[in-house]
C-alpha cells in the first residue's frame, strides 16, 4: 500500500514539477519579443525599454512603404510596405535612435536594460 500511494505522490510531483516549467517557459518567451506598430507615419510606441536578448519586430499598417534604419549602423531594413515587417535582436544593452530613411520625422527609440 506505501508502495501504490508513494508511486502517486510521485506522478503528483512530476505533474506540478511539469507546470511549473511550463509557466516559466511561457512568461519568460514573453519577455524576449517586442512588437512596434508603424501606423499614420508613426513609430507606435515611439519609444521602448526591453530586455537584452529581445527580439524587436516592427509592423508596417500604413498604406505606404516604411524604413527602420538605426542611427549607428547597426540595423538597416529595405522598404517594408503594407504588412510586411523587420526584426532585429538586441543583445547589448544601450540606447539605440532608429529612424524612417523615407520619412526622416519618423523616429524611435529602444533602450535595452
Amino acid at each position: 500500500m506505501k508502495t501504490h500511494t508513494a508511486g502517486r505522490v510521485s506522478r503528483v510531483a512530476a505533474a506540478a514539477v511539469c507546470l511549473a516549467l511550463t509557466s516559466m517557459s511561457s512568461s519568460a518567451s514573453s519577455d524576449v519579443s517586442e512588437t512596434i506598430v508603424v501606423k499614420d507615419f508613426m513609430f507606435q510606441p515611439t519609444s521602448s525599454t526591453v530586455k537584452a536578448g529581445t527580439t524587436v519586430t516592427w509592423l508596417n499598417r500604413d498604406d505606404e512603404p516604411h524604413t527602420v534604419v538605426s542611427d549607428n549602423g547597426l540595423f538597416r531594413s529595405a522598404a517594408m510596405d503594407t504588412n510586411e515587417s523587420f526584426s532585429f535582436e538586441f543583445d547589448q544593452p544601450g540606447t539605440y535612435h532608429f529612424v524612417c530613411s523615407i520619412h526622416p520625422s519618423m523616429v524611435g527609440t529602444i533602450v535595452v536594460q
